[in-house]
């Protein structure tokens, strides 16, 4: 049976198989063919599919209620959730506002931000300074702090467009990521880039701890985190943790920033913070900035199913079942083995010109020339072109140009936090069948261009 549907339309006409089913690290179409979800989805699923006890924590609140407007009700799963967030954030991270996805989530920071310049006399400020590349959501404020150019150009004319500084990706420009003078020389560009804007405007500097889909799970240099916020505070300017992938245990911590002893004024988190059971994100901001928005007046913000109870239960027996299972610890220990069989993948491919990440949030990157970093030829679609071999062999992985978008790729494998070194192993089969077959495709490119 194969099943087509023939009114949904997404990014192209490409059809997919139908999922019928899913369990664990594993995905079953109609048809019967198993897939193993090497990517958690787009990085969502930390625990697995279709986890009983979450499933049982689902059904009791349906049985109790499935919304309740926030402006009529509290509900106790939605107390109970920001209680446990704000228990696993920075002191003093203890306001929580919950959403329904990471593009929501980043909107709601960016405009608490705002409005907590105001309230406190800086209306001045109201430049976000990002990085570039980046990718922070696709709501128009969101975009407005990205840079990926595919997803960013064509809508250019409706948004506000705010600064950028370089992202540190080290490994490209031929820096030791071990040398805190890396990290000091990419944290000083955004001190220039706030003496440049005039500190009195700029409001926050937004950044994933460790790269998501635009860097390719870019680990940053030493001393770069630590520079960084040093920066922030100097300039009065609020430092914004956009842990919408990196959240929820997946880089071996349960908040990325913990690698680092960070204390942010806003987190926003989603993806694995409800692992795919519902959509569900939390923006996690000091109290210190809600208290003042909330003296000048309210937070002027809101979304329809911000705080759902349904949604919110769902993600407190999410966080149950990370800290039941390990998962934090086991995404560690597991990411440590997966680096080292990528490193070895490395080692017999040629075209892979760099393997990075932390916890079970890994990549490689494609080069056609691992001296010179020059990527693959762009027409070869390396990214997806790729995906699609390892999909047919049963493994799904992730991917994205690592260069603005437009050239530069990288493949994410990040599997469920409940992964055991068999899978791990399934994934490296895969993985190198893909390369395999991979490499040969291309190989005539490659030779025509030398």
């Amino acid at each position: 049976m194969n099943v087509k549907l023939s009114h949904l339309f997404y990014q192209g006409r490409e059809r997919k198989p139908v999922l019928d089913q899913a369990r664990g690290v594993y995905m079953w179409d109609v048809d019967g063919k198993r897939y193993l979800d090497g990517s958690s989805g787009a990085m969502v699923c930390n625990i697995g599919h279709s986890n009983e006890n979450v499933l049982e924590a689902m059904r009791r609140q349906m049985e109790k209620s499935t919304f309740g407007y926030r402006l009529h009700f509290e509900t106790e799963a939605s107390e109970k959730l920001a209680a446990k967030t704000a228990a696993l954030c920075p002191d003093g991270m203890n306001r929580v506002f919950f959403v329904s996805g990471g593009s929501e989530a980043v909107e709601s920071a960016l405009k608490l931000a705002r409005q907590y310049a105001l309230a406190t006399g800086e209306g001045s400020r109201w430049k976000i300074i990002s990085r570039a590349p980046s990718y922070h959501g696709c709501t128009l404020g969101a975009l407005a702090i990205t840079s990926y150019a595919p997803l960013t150009e064509p809508f250019t004319p409706l948004m506000q467009a705010m600064p950028k500084v370089p992202a540190p990706r080290a490994y490209l420009d031929g820096l030791d990521p071990e040398d805190e003078a890396t990290g000091h020389h990419y944290a000083d560009m955004l001190e220039a880039k706030i003496l440049e804007e005039g500190p009195e405007s700029v409001l926050a500097f937004v950044v994933e701890p460790i790269g998501g889909a635009s860097t390719g799970a870019l680990v940053p240099p030493k001393g770069y985190m630590e520079r960084v916020q040093e920066i922030c505070r100097r300039y009065g300017v609020l430092l914004i943790l956009d842990e919408v992938m990196t959240g929820a245990g997946r880089t071996g911590k349960f908040l990325a920033s913990e690698h680092w002893n960070l204390e942010p004024d806003i987190i926003v988190m989603s993806k694995g913070f409800a692992a795919g059971y519902v959509p569900l994100g939390a923006m996690v901001a000091h109290e210190r900035l809600v208290e003042a928005v909330l003296d000048a007046g309210g937070f002027l913000h809101g979304f329809t199913y911000a705080g759902n109870p349904l949604a919110c239960a769902a993600g407190l027996a999410v966080i149950d079942e990370i800290e039941r299972q390990d998962l934090v610890g086991n995404a560690a220990r597991m990411g440590v083995k997966l680096k080292e069989r990528l490193e070895g993948l490395m080692q017999r491919y040629a075209i892979i010109g760099d393997v990075r990440g932390k916890g079970l949030l890994t990549a490689f990157e494609f080069m056609a020339d691992r001296g010179s970093k020059a990527p693959l030829p762009k027409h070869l679609q390396a990214f997806n072109r790729f995906v699609q071999i390892a999909y047919d062999k049963g493994l799904i992985v992730y991917s994205r140009r690592t260069r603005d978008g437009v050239e530069g790729d990288h493949i994410i494998v990040a599997p469920p936090m409940i992964a055991t070194e068999t899978h791990l192993d399934e994934i490296t089969e895969m993985l190198d069948a893909s390369l395999s077959e991979f490499t040969e495709e291309i190989r005539p490119a490659l030779e025509r261009a030398v």
